[in-house]
């Protein structure tokens, strides 16, 4: 199972474990997620990486209870924190856990003032704060990512799409949280400011301890930022390593596809590579099935009997 049987003695901050999400009923019932495990350990940046309805963010939206868990558990510092909980854990996840949206367009309240937006969590676990603190927390979380004070009196609508990120990442900030979700966070994005949002986040993760779930299509911005990284695919991960392991010996046949069509700035390079075709068919599964090994030390891949073989012929060359 994923980060189950990881050689560590960091702190684990949040536990998957075997967690399953449906949506709908009946013959309309979908799987989004299918048994699916890993831990995060406080203060990393780990990495969830895949193609778009992979399950990606949705895995995200379970963790702060946006989707509802159908199997398995999530726990937080020990606590399970999916399906009924208590009103002081919710309130503990509203406060330790926050999510940087994918599209900072859609994720701003266009009717109000950015120092609304940014105070809006603040009101709720914090309500009998002075306005004085309240406005200087604000203005404290706007310098962090770089904007001014003054920005606070003005409407979303009047600022460009980076600093629009940064507002939201704000709003996260001054719930002085332990672990950050961030769906995609530079995907909505102009090419020339994703490298600024990206090095503001791990100035930030520095600065503030914080540990981030970095979720992605991107496996060269993953590779950028995360120290861990799972893939995922159709709802499965099917590989996990620390990042550049996992670069550097790419083993299931999705992943080394995935690695396959990062563009390369070398023309010449970009030119000649051969970009490979993920077939899941070619997985002989009906009498080996697959199960989660780990073919090095923290190098973890879903694979069979056969494919265990096949794999650490690999690793060997």
């Amino acid at each position: 199972m994923p980060g189950r049987t990881e050689h560590t003695d960091r702190e684990k901050l949040l536990e998957v474990r075997n967690v399953t999400v449906e949506f709908g009923a009946g013959h309309k019932k979908f799987t989004a997620v299918r048994d699916v495990s890993f831990d995060i350990y406080r203060g990393e940046i780990f990495g969830l990486v895949g193609e778009s309805g992979s399950g990606k963010t949705t895995i995200g939206r379970a963790i702060i209870r946006i989707n509802e868990v159908s199997g398995g558990e999530i726990l937080y510092r020990g606590e399970r924190i999916s399906g009924k909980i208590s009103a002081e854990t919710d309130r503990k996840v509203v406060k330790n856990i926050q999510m940087i949206f994918q599209d900072p367009m859609a994720s701003l309240n266009e009717r109000a003032k950015v120092d609304y937006i940014v105070s809006e969590g603040f009101y709720n676990i914090r309500p009998g704060e002075s306005e004085e603190n309240r406005r200087r927390i604000v203005a404290g979380a706007l310098l962090d990512v770089g904007l001014l004070p003054e920005f606070a009196d003005r409407f979303p609508h009047e600022f460009s799409g980076g600093q629009r990120q940064r507002i939201g990442i704000a709003r996260v900030l001054v719930m002085e949280p332990e672990l950050v979700i961030a769906d995609e966070p530079i995907s909505a994005l102009d090419v020339s400011i994703r490298a600024q949002v990206l090095n503001l986040m791990s100035a930030l993760q520095r600065e503030k301890s914080l540990t981030y779930l970095f979720i992605a299509h991107d496996l060269s911005v993953v590779r950028f930022i995360t120290d861990r990284t799972a893939v995922i695919y159709k709802g499965r991960i099917v590989e996990l390593a620390g990042t550049e392991q996992l670069f550097a010996n790419p083993l299931h046949p999705y992943t080394r596809a995935l690695l396959s069509a990062i563009p390369q700035p070398n023309p010449e390079i970009e030119r000649h590579k051969r970009v490979l075709v993920y077939d899941p068919s070619l997985h002989d599964y009906a009498t080996d099935p697959p199960s989660w090994i780990e073919i090095e030390p923290g190098h973890f891949v879903s694979a069979n009997l056969k494919e265990k073989d096949l794999y650490g012929e690999m690793l060997n060359r």
